[in-house]
């Protein structure tokens, strides 16, 4: 992950002719920022997240763009899901609010196995950090172990064929229109079973 990605993880896509700017996420004082909510040490954190105590500090203080492999050994460290990093911090409660996302003008984040796309980023203080995802995992071996987080998700497949793999039930294959919720502390993993990269939409709490 370059620099230049670090900085524009949280943007606001073009929409027809005008551009919104907002300011874009500092991973760093994020991290820092959910490392002090828990009351954590650079030692304590780093042990958690199975980093060396340097590359922590240097993560924190924008002196490395971390890769995704260490992106998703901090966010199982902070027991939340890789797109809760890029989340902004949650500020004083606003009423009345409303958020539109318009096709493909979500923030994307590809991986090797998910190309997510975040959705609502202009909405701070969320309960839910909704995002789409293409499915480009076909097996299993393509990941690092379970992806774990706080929370709830819910689950729902727009097009393709996915197959759920959870914890502690057998796998579930899934098409257009179904859906699953669950708990987001089981270990859990989606792949693409059909010829095409499967589509779905994930809606994860943020409490």
């Amino acid at each position: 992950m370059s620099t230049q990605d670090q900085t524009s993880l949280i943007r606001i896509a073009r929409d027809s002719g005008e551009h919104t700017e907002v300011e874009p996420l500092d991973l760093g004082a994020r991290v820092r920022e959910l490392r002090k909510a828990r009351k954590w040490t650079l030692e304590q954190a780093a042990t958690q997240a199975g980093l060396a105590r340097s590359t922590l500090s240097k993560i924190e203080n924008g002196q490395m763009s971390p890769t995704y492999d260490a992106l998703k050994k901090l966010a199982t460290g902070l027991e939340i899901s890789v797109p809760q990093l890029f989340t902004p911090p949650q500020r004083d409660q606003v009423i009345g609010r409303m958020a539109v996302t318009r096709m493909g003008e979500g923030s994307a984040h590809p991986t090797t196995t998910y190309e997510h796309e975040l959705l609502a980023e202009t909405l701070t203080k969320k309960q839910m950090l909704p995002y789409r995802a293409r499915v480009r995992a076909r097996s299993m071996d393509e990941f690092d172990g379970w992806v774990r987080h706080d929370g709830e998700e819910f689950l729902y497949v727009l097009t393709g064929v996915v197959r759920l793999y959870t914890e502690f039930y057998e796998p579930v294959e899934m098409r257009r229109g179904d859906s699953a919720y669950y708990d987001g502390s089981m270990g859990h993993n989606v792949i693409s079973v059909s010829d095409e990269d499967a589509m779905i939409l994930w809606v994860t709490s943020l409490t």
